[in-house]
């Protein structure tokens, strides 16, 4: 009646195998928040460049002078660097002298491209949170499966089998389980934020794309010295 199950206690008397399990959830959950932490100031500097970004591009500044500020910055904004190249495109077709279709769509090809990079680059270690959420509670799952049939074959010696007996193996295993949730849980929410953020981010520089192509294709068909108004 007066053992001690506090956490501490139940952990550093657990098996080898149960106290390994825990460590590897443990240092799972850290990395984890990690992930968290950064992604949450990532994704916030993200969008608050994008919208700046947004926000100098339709205040009627000249393209031109758009893409020379933009490569100029060592830290644009992922919908700056996708303007920079389809600007970029757009206008090395037009020193060619390529046709006006031409023109367009190689800068839209370049702008998909750049999209595909940016995205890429944003969703990086998202995929981690969903690995921690889905596994992690099976890993503490095993680590009481585990204990409890080390706790078990422990009582096949004992001479009298009581609820006290059985209690401590039992409850030193159930805390990989109880660990395993720690972790996955938070990992789980946070990959369910993550994912509708980077959505949002995904369609607002799909739309971007898509508008400043039709800018590009009313300029494509006016002589290079006025190109570049909207």
């Amino acid at each position: 009646m007066n053992q001690d199950f506090s956490i501490i206690t139940l952990v550093l008397h657990a098996t080898l195998a149960v106290q390994l399990v825990m460590a590897g959830l443990l240092l799972t959950s850290l990395v984890s928040w990690t992930v968290i932490f950064s992604k949450i100031f990532s994704l916030r500097s993200l969008r608050r460049g994008n919208d700046d970004f947004e926000r100098e591009f339709w205040s009627g500044k000249n393209l031109n002078d758009l893409y020379a500020a933009a490569g100029n910055k060592a830290d644009s904004a992922p919908l700056e660097r996708i303007f920079a190249s389809g600007m970029r495109e757009f206008l090395k077709l037009r020193e060619r002298r390529q046709e006006s279709s031409a023109q367009l769509d190689g800068a839209r090809r370049a702008m998909r491209a750049s999209l595909q990079r940016e995205l890429d680059v944003i969703e990086g270690n998202v995929g981690f949170l969903a690995s921690v959420g889905s596994v992690s509670p099976y890993v503490g799952l095993f680590g009481t499966v585990w204990g409890i049939m080390h706790a078990f074959v422990g009582l096949a010696s004992a001479e009298q089998v009581t609820l006290a007996t059985v209690a401590p193996g039992i409850a030193e295993a159930l805390v990989a389980t109880a660990i395993g949730l720690f972790a996955a849980i938070p990992a789980v929410v946070a990959y369910n934020r993550f994912a509708r953020d980077i959505d949002r981010i995904a369609i607002q520089l799909e739309s971007f794309i898509e508008e400043f192509s039709n800018i590009l294709q009313r300029n494509a068909t006016q002589p290079p010295a006025v190109a570049g108004g909207r």
